[in-house]
């Protein structure tokens, strides 16, 4: 793992209450936005959500239900609940920096997770070659393989997106009620 990914690792997190704050403060929300926003923002939800239900962390190569369709789907559920938040913030700015922050921390940290997966599993390179990395295939690489587990998503504490959701959607809106007064 290079040097940048490894901090990209440890700051992702910081970063990103960094990034709230920068949020809530150049955020110019309307009625619409929070609306069409928090509709963009409801499927990257449901990705996450699904993909927690799959995968078992460092005890087998998850390549069922959207793994079969996407080497990251945690991601790419975040990156769409993201492009949904810039949208309801209808800020420029947080666009920008929400990209940014995409390509700087989250594609490193991305290649680090896949330099692990390599040594950890001998399938996860011809796994690579047929899954793309973030956009989604239209196929699924292994059908079937695995339903959906409940325990999972719990175990993994994926209920955290929803309620992290909520809460910017609350400020967003409570933003937007305070500055009419």
């Amino acid at each position: 793992m290079d040097k940048w990914s490894a901090i990209a690792r440890r700051i992702r997190v910081p970063m990103g209450f960094v990034l709230a704050m920068f949020y809530v403060w150049m955020a110019r929300p309307t009625w619409t936005s929070i609306a069409i926003g928090t509709l963009i923002v409801l499927p990257g939800i449901l990705l996450r959500a699904l993909a927690s239900g799959h995968v078992k962390k460092n005890e087998e190569l998850t390549t069922s239900g959207p793994y079969a369709y996407t080497r990251n789907p945690l991601y790419l559920g975040s990156l769409i609940m993201a492009i949904g938040f810039a949208v309801a913030a209808r800020s420029g700015w947080v666009l920008l920096v929400m990209v940014l922050m995409f390509f700087v921390i989250y594609l490193p940290v991305i290649r680090a997770e896949e330099v692990f997966l390599r040594q950890k599993f001998s399938a996860f390179e011809e796994y690579a070659r047929q899954v793309p990395r973030l956009l989604p295939r239209v196929t699924p690489y292994a059908p079937g393989a695995t339903l959906f587990s409940r325990q999972l998503y719990w175990q993994h504490r994926e209920y955290n997106a929803v309620l992290g959701a909520a809460a910017v959607i609350a400020i967003l809106a409570v933003k937007l009620l305070c500055s009419r007064h």
